[in-house]
């Protein structure tokens, strides 16, 4: 081949690049889920968005995102990088970051997602540009980190230590492992999308590496990874190949954490103080942490293992109680991304990464499938709605790497938390929401058998097959901004299963799980359920109604939650958010900018008794509802630093 003077250039190669690839397409298989899941989310293969609230921010992504972050990366270097290890360019690795390979992983998972809900062949051929590109970089036995290639004596970041430049001497600084992991997730999300073995070959290759390389033999390298996915991404690859091999390879990693037989502990930050089964407190680097609990669910369910399930279930039960903003954020310091103490939840100088709330999501997203819990979508639903989409701006293009509970328009770090950046030097929050927000859909069903779970509310349209029946499920509604619910069902035959339907925690006077937070007033209003018109009674439980039936074509269930302007009020223990309380609506958290109250910001003061109008105004930011009186306009949390830099903050002072 040509040598490439630069990774744009070798887009226009396309025809030379296939024409080198001779793997061969296996036949088309369906992915299984793990074990030991009981419940399997419905794929967004099956699932037709049509939502007015999360299709227009699915479609910034797909259209404006995606492109706008490829060009960041060719700009930056982050193609280069590829060509350079692979020897079609030559110079010094590009960018700052050990880890900035990831960047375009990331881009490729959330374009397969894409491809997933919908064909797209001018992405897919786009995405065989950046897989040849990446396939370049690769070493002959599957190693792949672009700067240890290039220079393995010279890393991009000063705190990467090198000695002999040998691959693996450095897993607590290199995030060789990290690299894997991403590049592991995106190849099986991309093989699922398009059922072309050109990603996946390369990660299989990186795999059986890493399966050679690490163990307990006295041959192979004893460690485990300083920024924890790989396991994840390893358990990932087991379900599609059912390899055993890398199913085992992420318990081994898991398993020796917190080890100091197994090689030097890295210490707290990274959750390697203690062996994991034995950790009850969320601690460290947020990110790691709960990138760590959702392998840590994995093997949980897959190996039926109690130690490590009462590990999670303490490790979660910790930090919803003691460790989570109200807008499902995590992660209170800005120094090491970490979570902070128990109860310490600063406003201002909250950190809450973007990532650290979308590996919230996948994490909760695990334990659901594995015990039906609504308390686990409760924190999803939570997080989506407010600390995870607050991580990128109306128009794609702007985005938050932390994301703080209030702010005096002035307080920065070298990232930004006073108004959304462009692009960071850092940019895994920008490219982790691309691979994230695509894949929404999958969260709205799961089943088990022959019971359906509604677990969010968004118009679609889906198809599912159950033990005993096809069926055709569709939602109607403008939720968030109102509580009304249509729900169709539609069997291929009259058939008997289980519809369950998940009442929110905010419907039944919870913020979230645990006492961390409450309302000021209990709503005394119910969630109305009617099955052909019909009031249907069925009692919640675990936050679903049940309704098990013989179902027909032409059946309908209305729902209507009761939406009212909550007043939240937190733990005393929080000593942060003593004498304040903050504005919900539904699930959404609300927050006031001082551009809406400008003669009176700073002498805003709320009442439990003080009453609010909600107005939903569609030519507003992308349409809200807002919440106004004589004293305060408030708008929702997500959608502040829209409209320029100013204060923001949602614990307002009581009067």
């Amino acid at each position: 081949m040509k040598k490439l003077i630069s990774s744009l250039s070798f887009l226009l190669l396309l025809p030379i690049v296939f024409a080198s690839w001779k793997g061969i397409p296996p036949k088309k298989t369906k992915a299984l889920p793990p074990k030991g899941y009981a419940i399997t989310p419905v794929n967004i293969q099956q699932v037709k968005l049509t939502d007015a609230f999360w299709l227009p921010i699915i479609k910034i992504v797909q259209e404006v995102t995606i492109e706008y972050a490829i060009q960041k990366c060719k700009e930056e270097g982050r193609l280069d990088n590829f060509l350079i290890a692979g020897g079609q360019m030559k110079g010094e690795v590009k960018g700052q970051f050990p880890f900035d390979d990831t960047d375009v992983y990331k881009i490729i998972e959330g374009a397969s997602n894409t491809l997933i809900s919908e064909p797209n062949p001018k992405l897919e051929k786009q995405l065989d540009a950046l897989i040849a590109i990446i396939k370049i970089g690769q070493e002959k036995d599957g190693y792949l980190t672009t700067w240890r290639t290039i220079n393995p004596m010279k890393p991009p970041a000063p705190w990467v230590k090198t000695v002999t430049g040998k691959k693996w001497e450095s897993l607590i600084s290199s995030h060789e492992l990290y690299n894997s992991g991403h590049l592991i997730e995106a190849a099986v999300v991309h093989y699922k999308a398009t059922n072309k073995r050109n990603f996946l070959d390369i990660a299989i290759k990186n795999a059986n590496l890493l399966v050679q390389t690490f163990g307990d033999q006295p041959h192979q390298v004893h460690g485990v990874p300083g920024h924890q996915i790989v396991e994840t991404g390893l358990v990932n690859l087991y379900q599609i190949t059912k390899n055993k091999a890398y199913l085992k390879l992420a318990k081994y990693y898991l398993d020796n954490r917190g080890n100091p037989k197994n090689h030097k502990l890295y210490g707290a930050y990274s959750q390697d103080d203690i062996p994991v089964i034995q950790q009850k407190e969320a601690v460290g680097h947020a990110v790691r942490a709960v990138y760590m609990y959702a392998g840590m669910t994995d093997i949980a369910a897959i190996y039926n293992d109690k130690n490590y399930l009462n590990a999670v279930n303490n490790l979660w039960t910790n930090m919803v109680n003691k460790k989570m903003y109200l807008t499902g954020g995590i992660g209170a310091k800005h120094d090491g991304e970490a979570f902070g103490e128990n109860y310490e939840l600063p406003n201002l100088t909250a950190y809450n990464e973007t990532c650290a709330a979308i590996g919230d999501v996948y994490w909760n997203h695990r334990l659901h499938n594995l015990t039906g819990k609504s308390d686990y979508f409760d924190v999803i639903e939570r997080s989506l709605y407010n600390g995870l989409i607050s991580g990128i701006s109306l128009d794609g293009k702007q985005f938050f790497y932390p994301n703080a509970l209030e702010s005096d328009g002035i307080h920065k770090n070298n990232r930004g938390s006073c108004t959304r950046q462009s692009w960071f030097d850092c940019s895994c929050c920008p490219t982790n929401l691309i691979r994230f927000i695509p894949s929404i859909p999958g969260l709205i069903y799961s089943q088990s058998k022959n019971t359906l779970y509604v677990n969010l509310y968004a118009s679609n349209t889906a198809k599912v097959t159950l033990e005993k029946t096809e069926l055709e499920i569709s939602q109607q509604t403008n939720y968030p901004w109102n509580g009304k619910v249509t729900l169709a069902v539609t069997p291929k035959n009259t058939a008997t299963f289980t519809l369950k339907l998940r009442i929110p925690g905010w419907a039944r006077n919870q913020v979230i799980p645990g006492d961390l937070y409450h309302y000021a007033n209990t709503s005394t209003a119910k969630t109305k359920v009617t099955i052909n018109g019909i009031p249907f009674e069925g009692k919640e439980n675990e936050g679903y109604i049940s309704i098990h039936r013989k179902w027909k074509k032409g059946d309908a269930i209305a729902m209507d939650f009761p939406m009212e302007v909550q007043k939240v009020i937190t733990n005393e223990k929080v000593v942060t958010n003593k004498d304040k309380m903050a504005l919900e609506y539904g699930p959404i958290v609300y927050a006031i900018e001082e551009m809406d109250n400008k003669d009176s910001f700073d002498a805003i003061k709320i009442n439990p008794s003080e009453t609010f109008k909600v107005t939903y105004t569609p030519s507003f930011l992308n349409g809200i509802n807002i919440i106004e009186n004589s004293n305060l306009k408030a708008i929702p949390y997500y959608s502040w630093s829209n409209r320029g830099v100013g204060k923001m903050k949602v614990w307002i002072d009581k009067k």
